[in-house]
């Protein structure tokens, strides 16, 4: 039996176990989700279950383009992919990619993914992941805004959210990001209450998760949300995941009164988010180049320059 073989007989064992269960672990999927507070701002979170539907997969659409962070969608994409439906070779989500095209992306580390959706032919999703990326682009901005109409949950990691929050879906609600980008977040989007050292927010149909492996804690509490604590905590079991986030909103307090260092240690900052620029993303402005993070970024200064070097 290969792994992925093994992950979801697995899963569907524990899945079934905790069917007789799974309406009481609905009702109480966020007892002690988020009730540790990150600071004097972070909010509890609530009970919010999902319901699944009565047959077929949930649809979960990640979102990708170049400089796409690999850990951002596959610690997400493997937490999905282990839960599978009891008596039925068909996972309980569908996973699959979405990008402006079908040319290949190019991932953090050199990793090739041809995606498998275009905006145009991807089915409708009921869950979408953002991740940190560097090729966002106004159709991407679109296909979000008009898809999370009918999303359970849209969410974004790590500085996805500043994908997340180009769209002005985020406009008067509350968010994380990576704690590197916290700055540079609350700088670009001060209509966005930012939550400092929270591991997730959820905030309607829309959450965000801190850097890189908060990601993967904000799909187990998606998982949490349709199908309950008991067969989440068989999932994480089943995939050696010992962290213990999902359970626990304000989990990265630690970060709460992280300040980025003033100056660089190599490079140039985005002037965007203040973090570290990427010299294959560039523009020049008064006879000086400025480096980027990502692509909108770029767009975003270019569109404003002034703004953002009069904060800097």
């Amino acid at each position: 039996m290969n792994r992925r073989n093994l992950l979801k007989s697995s899963a569907a064992l524990g899945f079934a176990s905790a069917l007789p269960t799974l309406a009481a672990g609905k009702l109480l999927a966020s007892a002690g989700a988020g009730q540790t507070q990150a600071g004097k701002d972070q909010p509890m979170a609530k009970t919010n279950p999902l319901t699944p539907p009565a047959k077929g997969s949930i649809p979960v659409a990640f979102l990708i383009s170049d400089e796409a962070q690999v850990i951002d969608f596959c610690g997400p994409w493997e937490v999905f992919a282990g839960v599978a439906i009891p008596g039925s070779d068909e996972n309980a989500f569908q996973v699959y990619t979405v990008a402006e095209t079908l040319k290949p992306i190019t991932a953090t580390g050199g990793m090739k993914i041809v995606p498998d959706y275009t905006f145009e032919t991807a089915p409708a999703p009921k869950v979408i992941v953002i991740p940190a990326q560097a090729g966002a682009t106004k159709a991407m901005f679109d296909w979000i805004r008009m898809s999370t109409k009918g999303t359970d949950v849209t969410m974004s990691v790590c500085t996805g959210a500043f994908v997340l929050a180009r769209t002005g879906l985020l406009s008067g609600k509350s968010a994380t990001t990576f704690h590197e980008a916290f700055d540079g977040f609350e700088k670009q989007y001060p209509d966005i209450k930012l939550i400092r050292g929270a591991r997730f927010v959820e905030d309607g149909n829309l959450a965000s998760s801190g850097g890189l492996t908060s990601g993967m804690d904000l799909a187990f509490r998606v998982v949490e949300r349709y199908f309950g604590r008991e067969v989440t905590e068989k999932l994480a079991f089943q995939l050696e995941y010992q962290g213990k986030g999902w359970m626990n909103s304000g989990s990265n307090e630690v970060y709460a009164e992280y300040e980025r260092p003033k100056k660089p240690t190599t490079g140039q900052l985005c002037p965007v988010c203040s973090m570290e620029g990427n010299p294959s993303i560039s523009s020049s402005y008064k006879g000086k180049t400025y480096y980027f993070c990502m692509q909108d970024h770029k767009v975003t200064f270019e569109e404003a320059p002034e703004e953002f070097l009069k904060a800097s």
